[in-house]
């Protein structure tokens, strides 16, 4: 599903990324763990087409992205990653639905097929009854349920998430967690996860650990 080869990225005179490789299998749930500064959102901006390695190969889905251009990559994006991040940023002005209708809509979707895809996801994500609401009435993990139905509207290849739960309380914690491999066992949804929680990255199917710029060792669950 995801090859990346040989990765480099510098930003300056600080080289983040020193040559990594990455494969992730369909429907695997992977965490990458190490500390701040590691390269870890880096990679991960990489692999989303965020930003551009300054050398090395990276395929998703068969696909090679680096070589395509800005307006490539967006649409590439939009259609086959999803991203969930430590703080959902979430349009405060929109509801729930329209929130998870934008990526949709984006992709070329009518009013109606977006809607009816996000409320789908968002019933799914037991949140039917939290339509209307805005992000500002909704508890941090229901705004992180939100997030998460936004990331997966499209049906992405591979969703992407940089510390998901890191401003969860235990008991939202645990349930996003649990939510990650209940969309994997009935979606066969791949995850790349960046994350400082050991609990999590020990459910995880392998765990990647970054140091100084490079993947240095792998931990089969």
């Amino acid at each position: 599903m995801i090859e990346g080869e040989n990765l480099h990225k510098s930003f300056g005179s600080l080289h983040v990324l020193k040559g990594v490789n990455i494969h992730v299998e369909t429907g695997e749930i992977v965490s990458v763990v190490g500390p701040s500064g590691a390269g870890k959102t880096t990679l991960l901006q990489l692999l989303g087409t965020l930003d551009k390695a300054d050398s090395g190969d990276i395929r998703i889905g068969g696909k090679q992205i680096s070589k395509l251009k800005d307006r490539e990559q967006a649409e590439f994006r939009n259609k086959h990653i999803g991203f969930v991040f430590q703080f959902h940023q979430l349009l405060p002005e929109f509801t729930a639905l329209e929130n998870v209708m934008i990526p949709a809509l984006i992709s070329g979707d009518s009013h109606k097929i977006a809607e009816k895809k996000a409320r789908e996801i968002l019933q799914y994500m037991k949140m039917q009854d939290r339509l209307g609401h805005k992000p500002a009435q909704l508890s941090g993990g229901e705004n992180q349920r939100v997030a998460v139905a936004r990331a997966l509207v499209n049906h992405p290849d591979v969703v992407l998430a940089d510390e998901p739960s890191g401003s969860l309380d235990t008991k939202n914690k645990e349930e996003l967690h649990q939510l990650f491999f209940d969309l994997r066992n009935e979606l066969n949804q791949t995850f790349v996860i960046v994350t400082h929680d050991t609990q999590l990255a020990r459910l995880t199917d392998r765990v990647l650990e970054m140091r100084d710029g490079l993947i240095l060792a792998e931990n089969d669950d």
